[in-house]
């Protein structure tokens, strides 16, 4: 099996506002967003994987024009609940919002979705893709100058929760943040289902 690209998707403006947005907000790239990955060089990749969100589906296209991502709903967002769509400035004083700070992150999002579940989804997605990249290694069809290579477009919080579990060597799931358009290449440690990643700025 080959390298794995794991890409969060570029800017949008609820990332300019430093807003939490997640799997209940469907925004686009910004323009600011666009131009930044058109700067990006990343490999060519002969198969894409991308969360349903617009955000992602529009970097994959722009990342690797012509090849038709393959949605998956399992590597969307986490969904925020009360905190959705809102920012730090508009969510101070809220005591809902301070509980969940003064927890580190993990009491689940009011009306939202609890951390566990959301981790437990996103690695069982990313399992089940590894699995069909297993099996299809060495069978299909693959572009001659991507090799067995393939990317997957998520998002900020799927990374992590991808990594927290896979990755090897083993770190924390904060330790995963990844700025928008930036990633990880990972390849596999033989013998495992763990993936040694690097840094991709």
């Amino acid at each position: 099996m080959g390298e794995i690209l794991l890409i969060r998707h570029g800017k949008t403006a609820g990332n300019l506002e430093g807003r939490y947005i997640g799997s209940r907000t469907d925004e686009s790239l910004c323009e600011e967003g666009i131009l930044g990955l058109k700067e990006k060089e990343y490999p060519p990749a002969s198969r894409i994987y991308a969360s349903p969100m617009r955000r992602c589906f529009e970097t994959a296209g722009i990342l690797w024009p012509g090849c038709e991502p393959i949605l998956v709903a399992d590597l969307r967002e986490c969904d925020f609940g009360a905190f959705e769509n809102r920012n730090y400035r508009e969510l101070n004083g809220d005591p809902r919002y301070q509980a969940w700070i003064d927890s580190g992150g993990t009491l689940p999002f009011p009306e939202g979705e609890d951390q566990a579940a959301f981790r437990k989804r996103c690695r069982e997605a990313f399992a089940r893709i590894a699995q069909e990249l297993k099996t299809l290694s060495g069978h299909g069809t693959v572009r001659e100058d991507a090799g067995d290579r393939t990317a997957i477009v998520a998002h900020g919080g799927t990374i992590m929760a991808i990594l927290e579990t896979f990755g090897f060597p083993k770190k924390d799931y904060f330790d995963f943040q990844v700025k928008n358009g930036c990633g990880y290449l990972l390849t596999p440690v033989e013998g495992t289902e763990l993936w040694n990643y690097r840094y991709l700025p």
